[in-house]
């Protein structure tokens, strides 16, 4: 299969446990996560012709559903909500309506858009910039800058559990900080 095509038929095997784990640690609500996830596949359907291969399909579904757990919270936060559209959807099988949330095209991107990215990485540094300085390292070596597991825990003379529970903390307080100045 070239680089630029996925296969949709094979998400829920693929991906849904690792999606469903992404979402709970976010939302902290089974059942929210489990809707995350179905709206990430459908917006995922709706904007196949968007994959242009140049991240695997988990990395993109991932983008996909941050957006979505970012618009949960702001509907959340929000009594406007968000716009809801028709689409159309036509397969070799079944053909048929589907109501879904609206999702942004990571690929059509407006100045409102680069503004809320902005001001979302000001909110991540300073919270970042709140966390003790060994664990805001840590944190920032596995989650921005990409490092794997064992690289950090070398560099730092740490176990793989005392790493985790490092993130673990971290995380926690990146989501309350978060909470409190972005959404």
């Amino acid at each position: 299969m070239p680089s630029n095509q996925i296969d949709p038929t094979k998400w829920v095997d693929s991906y849904s446990d690792y999606l469903f784990n992404y979402t709970i640690a976010r939302v902290n609500d089974r059942e929210m996560a489990q809707d995350l996830i179905s709206e990430t596949f459908m917006a995922g359907l709706k904007s196949m012709k968007n994959f242009k291969g140049d991240a695997s399909e988990r990395t993109w579904l991932i983008s996909i559903l941050k957006r979505k757990i970012i618009d949960h919270y702001r509907k959340s936060n929000s009594k406007k909500g968000k716009a809801e559209v028709h689409i159309n959807y036509k397969d070799e099988e079944s053909e048929g309506d589907w109501l879904e949330e609206r999702v942004a095209d990571p690929y059509d991107r407006t100045a409102e858009d680069d503004i809320q990215n902005q001001e979302l990485g000001e909110a991540i540094y300073l919270c970042l910039g709140k966390l003790p300085e060994k664990q805001a390292t840590i944190f920032k070596m596995k989650t921005i800058d990409g490092f794997d597991t064992e690289t950090i825990c070398n560099e730092f003379d740490i176990t793989a559990s005392n790493f985790w529970v490092i993130i673990h903390r971290a995380r926690t307080a990146m989501a309350d900080c978060m909470k409190k100045s972005w959404f």
